[in-house]
């Protein structure tokens, strides 16, 4: 009977060490202004934390952005109880994550789409310019008029990098193409605007622009819906948008956002976690263009040939696309 309830103590005792080991892994998410839902890139993001969370039943603490004086705080807040690791989305969370994450030496942190650089943050970054070349290419090729437009979100060099990335490739398909570009504002309110959004593209439209492409996070539902209501062509961003208006948006420019977020909720669950700049871009699988039921009837085998073949040469590095970062221009 003693050795029976020794037994028992100890398998109760292996038991709850287990419960507490399981117990220290809290991953939590901070997602940007717009919100989980807007369709797009905080959406990616919150795709990716629930593969994780229903391929592992480990569940994740999560907030949304309502205002930008909520970032620090909410950070905090996050790494005092003990979360990590703690995925902050955007780059706008870089001010809030230095500070966090130097008072909290011993706890993970990611970043995505700029650099933290602090030896227990994992700055996540994406080759934009290489996935929007392609939709570029694309809306080239698909444009009746020999028009297209870009209506980007807040004006940063991160969306400039979209844009100039897309015109790279519009012009390569079309070197006489007419290129119009539109930025929606200057604060973080330009991601949450879709009227205003819907009021650039038409502007671009009744210039001529048959295709518009857009990076403006919510903002672009409100661009895609009204080149629908036309009866032209959007290109979506960040998250696979073909299926918002079947038929009438082009492809989607996609960033992995969601295979970042689940990897690095992965790597930390297994004793995998790695600091440092991670870029992510075609070659990587970190974007690239969206082909699926709503969409595969606008896109031509042709399209997909020169599409395929520039996606093919970028990897190989015989096509250099320019990356606004660089030096703050674009050549095109």
């Amino acid at each position: 009977m003693k050795h029976l309830l020794a037994g028992l103590m100890a398998a109760c005792t292996l038991g709850l060490a287990g419960h507490a080991l399981a117990a220290e892994f809290k991953p939590a998410v901070i997602f940007d202004l717009g919100g989980k839902f807007d369709k797009s890139f905080n959406e990616a993001a919150f795709n990716g934390a629930e593969r994780f969370k229903k391929e592992t039943g480990v569940a994740y603490r999560e907030f949304e952005m309502q205002n930008e004086t909520q970032r620090e705080q909410v950070l905090r807040r996050f790494a005092r109880d003990g979360h990590s690791p703690i995925i902050g989305v955007g780059f706008a969370q870089q001010a809030a994550m230095e500070n966090v994450a130097k008072e909290y030496p011993d706890l993970q942190f990611a970043i995505i789409d700029t650099v933290v650089d602090r030896p227990n943050v994992r700055s996540i970054l994406f080759k934009e310019e290489e996935g929007s070349y392609l939709v570029g290419m694309l809306a080239a090729l698909k444009s009746q008029t020999g028009t297209v437009g870009f209506v980007g979100g807040m004006d940063i060099p991160l969306i400039r990098n979209f844009a100039c990335g897309y015109k790279g490739g519009v012009l390569a398909a079309k070197s006489d193409a007419k290129y119009l570009e539109n930025m929606t504002g200057t604060t973080a309110a330009a991601w949450n605007d879709p009227v205003r959004g819907g009021e650039l593209a038409r502007s671009q439209m009744d210039q001529g622009a048959d295709v518009v492409f857009h990076a403006a996070g919510a903002t672009g539902i409100g661009v895609l819906q009204a080149v629908a209501d036309a009866g032209k062509l959007g290109i979506g961003v960040d998250s696979n948008q073909n299926m918002l208006h079947p038929g009438k948006v082009l492809t989607s420019m996609v960033k992995r956002v969601d295979n970042a977020v689940y990897q690095a909720f992965k790597d930390a669950q297994g004793g995998q976690w790695t600091a440092g700049t991670q870029t992510l871009g075609l070659k990587e699988d970190g974007v690239g263009y969206a082909v699926d039921d709503n969409n595969e009837a606008l896109i031509t085998p042709e399209m997909t040939a020169a599409v395929e073949k520039a996606k093919a040469d970028i990897i190989a590095g015989t096509i250099k696309v320019h990356n606004y970062n660089t030096d703050n221009a674009c050549p095109y």
